[in-house]
């Protein structure tokens, strides 16, 4: 059984970046690094207020890098212009609040569905793959196949921060919620990606769930590479989602 993909995240290389100006680190280079370790593909998410990736790092990203660019993204005219004028491989519709400081959730795909299809069907026209950032739901899982959606990306900040607070029996929980979801959108015909709030640990977990095809990591890998470098880290993670794959083998 073949290994999930990992996608990296290098949207906090760019808050290091802008916490003081210029251009030092850079999330190109970020991004040619874990791909020369081994990752599948990279992942930014350009923001309403840019306080992280701005748009010239998507637009050098697109040129430079030599694996997918999944560019996540608000469904809003300005994102959705962004993401037709840089081709990226995939895009993925996230939900966004300004005054938030990372994403908190899933999509509302079923109260947002009229307000969701238009941005996915000129994304799809464009040649773009279209994902959505959801919360491990049978109902929502139904209301991206009713929006045309291939792909999914279900929310696992939930059971990692759990997992982290020592909370057993809700990690336990939110296990079985996204292992039901993954085999439900499975079924469904959908392709199951996850992310948020993933280590080392709950990424070996989550792995042994084989219908999931695709982890996306930031924040903690590039936390983890202050203290063993970004090729190491990426090292690390693949082999935690191999390991974890291979037990469910």
């Amino acid at each position: 059984m073949a290994a999930p993909r990992l996608g990296i995240n290098v949207d906090h290389v760019a808050t290091v970046r802008n916490a003081r100006g210029g251009t030092m680190p850079d999330p190109v280079r970020a991004a040619l690094v874990a791909i020369a370790a081994g990752a599948d593909g990279i992942t930014a998410h350009l923001r309403e207020d840019r306080r992280h990736i701005r748009d010239g790092d998507l637009m050098r990203l697109k040129r430079d890098i030599t694996k997918p660019l999944n560019f996540e993204m608000a469904a809003t005219e300005e994102m959705v212009r962004l993401a037709m004028a840089t081709k990226p491989h995939a895009a993925c519709i996230v939900p966004e609040k300004r005054e938030e400081r990372t994403t908190e959730g899933g999509l509302d795909v079923i109260g947002g569905h009229a307000h969701l299809l238009p941005s996915m069907q000129r994304l799809r026209d464009a040649g773009i793959r279209v994902s959505l950032f959801i919360e491990p739901d049978e109902a929502a899982l139904r209301a991206c196949v009713s929006l045309g959606a291939p792909v999914v990306e279900l929310h696992t900040g939930t059971y990692c921060d759990a997992v982290a607070h020592g909370e057993t029996a809700k990690a336990a929980a939110e296990f079985d919620r996204l292992r039901s979801a993954a085999r439900i959108g499975t079924a469904l015909g959908l392709e199951v990606h996850a992310g948020h709030g993933i280590d080392f640990a709950t990424g070996e977990l989550l792995a042994t769930i084989p219908e999931i095809v695709e982890f996306n990591i930031g924040h903690f890998l590039m936390g983890e590479a202050i203290f063993i470098g970004l090729p190491e880290a990426v090292r690390l993670m693949k082999e935690a989602l191999a390991a974890g794959r291979a037990r469910a083998a």
